[in-house]
């Protein structure tokens, strides 16, 4: 299966995954408008045994199957100062 992959150039590490190139016609117009503008970046056939760097590729097919689509969103950040350093001061 192949998908096709788009940066929001709206939402910083913000990526949509498309099962037909260039087909919003799946996104809902709520998500489509908090997307903006996007960029095409990669097409990628997730065959199985296929890695993906933030995502299951199994659960992007299995949306790319029933939506048409599947959005990576980013990585959430944690706060850094909750952290052990090792330090007692």
């Amino acid at each position: 299966m192949h998908a096709f992959v788009y940066k929001s150039l709206k939402k910083a590490n913000t990526y949509l995954y498309l099962a037909a190139r260039d087909d919003f016609s799946r996104l809902p117009e709520p998500l489509r408008t908090q997307l903006g503008a996007l960029q095409f970046v990669l097409d990628v056939d997730l065959v199985p045994g296929r890695k993906l760097a933030l995502e299951d590729p199994d659960v992007v097919r299995t949306n790319l199957v029933s939506r048409g689509f599947h959005m990576q969103f980013p990585p959430s950040m944690e706060d850094p100062m909750t952290e052990d350093w090792g330090t007692d001061a």
